[in-house]
């Protein structure tokens, strides 16, 4: 067994313990963005970075999250595959799934133009900075959450 892999359940750090002022920086992040958008799709945008990140312990908070706020288990499960299923996420979400997708996997091109017109086209400015900021807040939370492994609680 390897190194990275022998331990990869464990907890490393409670970083958040370690660090109050940066865990309130956080969540302080997390309202400025995030806080305002509709809490379906603030949820959506949260769950496909989380999958795309591989953040086992954000995939599991947000999807209790979601299905808190009413979300179907179906839009949860396929999120991780939208394009396939585009049928079941309106205009809106896709628009947003796709601006998610493309600022989590950020490649040497960037975003690219027609994935930053949909959205734009769908969002106000004010709507369209939330949801750049409620991107960015889940990818720095996952990151958080992938180098530190916080523990998964089985849930009944």
């Amino acid at each position: 067994m390897t190194a990275t892999t022998e331990h990869a359940d464990q907890p490393r750090l409670s970083w958040a313990r370690v660090s109050p002022e940066a865990y309130r920086a956080m969540l302080a992040l997390e309202e400025t963005g995030g806080g305002a958008l509709d809490p379906t799709l603030r949820e959506l945008v949260r769950m496909r970075a989380s999958g795309l990140n591989g953040c086992a312990f954000c995939l599991d908070m947000h999807a209790h999250d979601a299905l808190a706020h009413g979300e179907s288990v179906q839009r949860l499960v396929t999120v991780s595959a939208w394009e396939e299923a585009r049928h079941l996420f309106t205009e809106r979400e896709q628009a947003a799934l796709a601006l998610t997708d493309a600022v989590t996997q950020l490649g040497e091109h960037g975003v690219p133009d027609a994935v930053w017109n949909e959205a734009a086209a769908r969002f106000d400015e004010k709507e369209l900075v939330q949801l750049l900021v409620a991107i960015v807040t889940i990818n720095a939370w996952n990151r958080l959450g992938v180098a530190t492994r916080p523990h998964v609680k089985e849930r009944a």
